[in-house]
């Protein structure tokens, strides 16, 4: 928590061990005040708690500091209900009944720091109820049945900076409705019932440092969820119950010291949405179905001390994972299904002061032996890592063990790969050919397979690895040709065994040379004979062939005029003859340079077919 927050906090905390301390102060200390309230001069308390109260009393102290109106039956604050009470500094009336606050009602409490009104059955929130509160700090409207926030609510409260509103059934934020809230700090809110994130409400808030959102039914957070919120530092997000994932860009424009997203649905670590956070110090990924931290993605988070990921599905913390965070001091990662957790995970683990691994169905071998050995310098927790699939050492504690008991019970075997036997295979193109490699060790060896370029062959594809351990290569290719290799390797050492592929191509068709016997027919060789010999040219199918087509060319054309002919003479007199007039182009060129006033025009007659 922060200093502004923390120190609200205290001060709000504080008035209410005041108010609940004013039940055991001596009698003498007491002042009039009406039944069956308990007044208290010492602390200026009125102390209301607990007396059935339907309604506000009359005659309270008006010198009173803090009035405390917890677990009665009030229902209704009407107009300036407390205008007598000027000098209050902290009211609480949590845990009443209360479904309306008029307008108004706490006009005149212009000193009050603190206004407690959770645990209520308050529904809407009018507008203009807070006015007056001009210094009110700290407001808490938690656990209601608030279902909107109106434009312009909040107005009022220029001096807030905690503001706690969450367990409530909001559905609708308006984006004018944290207007007003020019100070706020910390931010509290539950939108078990919202469909976005209110991004455009959270623009007002230019100096929050810290917001709290739970249960907000999203399956992606959006980008650009945050974007206006410049000093936050702290984000806590709770209870997605469907959030998948996070949008590449769901955290721009924030600049976290600590993030923590918890009771989610996530199953991986957002390695992309984290990358600019570079003053991230703590993030807290619990009770999330994440199954692996991969290797080699977390190192932009320089200066990351502190990373929590309790009740997850881990099952694996790659080598590398932790590269980069030079200066990485607690990992809790408690209550997975880890059965290692390797020295090579880490950038350093001479900066590691905290270490949760209780609850993991740990195997106690030569992986373990760094955790063993820094048991002086690191902080275990109340329940110490525990060996859990080692069969000899089952239910051990992994810090009981000697220095002697160490290097001899927390041993591995390197991998060693079974069968050796060359594997030189040919094959024609497009077969199949698949390569066995099977191998042994404790803790159990993984095997890969590297390509003649060295390059690790990946699950899928044409050329693909098996989780069995064997190689595929499907349809072969000749550039499929070389050695490849198998390699097997666990925390003890590793094993290699080169085989090899030999792809023949297949031949090339020849191209058949094809020639014409006539014109008409393309007789088949006969069986035996040469199919490439030159067939004789006839001069007489030809002759014959060219007279046929001009004879229908002819005829074709012939009756396309005698069609025309008649067709013509069905219209009637025709005119045989035309005249057309026309400027020469000498003409126009003298026009043109003002040498004449006039154009010589020529004609001519033309005599139609």
């Amino acid at each position: 928590m922060f200093k502004g927050t923390a120190a609200h906090l205290c001060l709000y905390w504080r008035a209410v061990y005041l108010l609940a301390a004013g039940v055991a102060l001596p009698s003498e200390t007491l002042w009039l005040c009406p039944p069956p309230c308990r007044c208290n001069a010492a602390v200026l308390e009125a102390n209301c708690s607990g007396a059935q109260l339907g309604v506000i009393p009359n005659g309270l102290p008006q010198d009173a500091e803090l009035l405390n109106l917890t677990q009665n039956a009030i229902r209704t604050l009407v107009n300036q209900q407390f205008h007598t009470l000027t000098q209050l500094l902290h009211l609480d009336l949590s845990d009443n009944l209360l479904t309306l606050i008029e307008v108004e009602a706490f006009f005149g409490l212009q000193n009050l720091l603190t206004l407690n009104l959770s645990y209520n059955h308050l529904t809407i929130i009018s507008v203009g109820v807070f006015a007056g509160l001009t210094n009110l700090q700290l407001l808490d409207i938690s656990s209601n049945k608030i279902l909107v926030f109106l434009d312009f609510t909040f107005r009022d409260l220029a001096s807030l900076e905690v503001f706690l509103a969450d367990d409530n059934d909001i559905v609708f934020i308006s984006n004018q409705a944290l207007a007003g809230l020019s100070r706020l700090q910390m931010l509290d809110l539950d939108g078990c019932n919202l469909t976005a994130v209110p991004t455009e409400a959270l623009t007002h808030l230019s100096v929050l440092k810290s917001l709290h959102v739970h249960q907000l039914g999203l399956k992606t957070l959006p980008n650009y969820s945050f974007h206006s919120l410049l000093h936050l530092k702290e984000l806590v997000i709770t209870h997605f119950t469907r959030l998948e994932t996070l949008s590449g860009n769901s955290l721009f424009g924030l600049n976290l010291t600590s993030l923590t997203i918890k009771h989610c649905n996530l199953n991986e670590v957002p390695y992309t949405a984290l990358h600019h956070l570079v003053y991230l110090v703590s993030i807290d990924l619990s009770f999330n179905p994440i199954t692996y931290i991969h290797g080699n993605l977390l190192g932009d988070l320089l200066r990351l001390q502190e990373f929590h990921l309790v009740g997850g599905s881990l099952v694996n913390i790659e080598i590398g994972a932790f590269k980069g965070l030079g200066f990485l001091r607690l990992l809790n990662v408690s209550r997975n299904l880890l059965t290692t957790l390797e020295v090579g995970s880490f950038h350093s683990v001479d900066t590691l002061k905290s270490l949760g691994l209780d609850d993991n169905p740990l195997a106690c071998d030569c992986r373990l032996l760094w955790v063993a050995q820094r048991r002086l310098s690191v902080d275990f927790g109340r329940r110490p890592p525990t060996c859990m699939t080692s069969t000899k050492l089952q239910g051990w504690s992994l810090l009981e063990f000697s220095e002697e008991e160490l290097q001899s019970l927390l041993t591995c075997r390197q991998a060693r790969i079974v069968d050796r036997r060359s594997q030189d295979v040919k094959v024609d193109q497009g077969h199949s050919v698949a390569f066995y490699c099977s191998a042994q060790g404790d803790p159990q060896p993984s095997v890969i397979w590297l390509n003649p370029q060295l390059r690790q062959v990946s699950p899928v594809g044409r050329i693909r690895a098996l989780s069995n351990g064997s190689l595929e290569v499907r349809y072969a290719q000749p550039h499929d040709s070389g050695m490849y290799m198998c390699v097997a390797s666990n925390a003890a050492g590793n094993e290699s065994l080169r085989v090899s592929l030999h792809v023949q191509a297949l031949p090339s068709p020849s191209k058949k040379r094809f020639r014409l016997k006539s014109w008409l027919t393309f007789p088949s060789s006969p069986p035996g004979g040469d199919r490439n010999e030159t067939l004789p040219f006839d001069v007489k199918t030809l002759l014959i062939a060219a007279t046929i087509g001009f004879l229908s060319f002819f005829g074709s054309v012939s009756v396309c005029f005698i069609f025309m002919f008649f067709w013509s003479k069905g219209k009637g007199q025709i005119k045989h003859t035309a005249t057309i007039e026309y400027v020469p182009r000498s003409a126009m060129n003298k026009s043109n340079t003002g040498t004449s006033n006039y154009m010589e025009t020529s004609r001519f007659t033309m005599k139609l077919i």
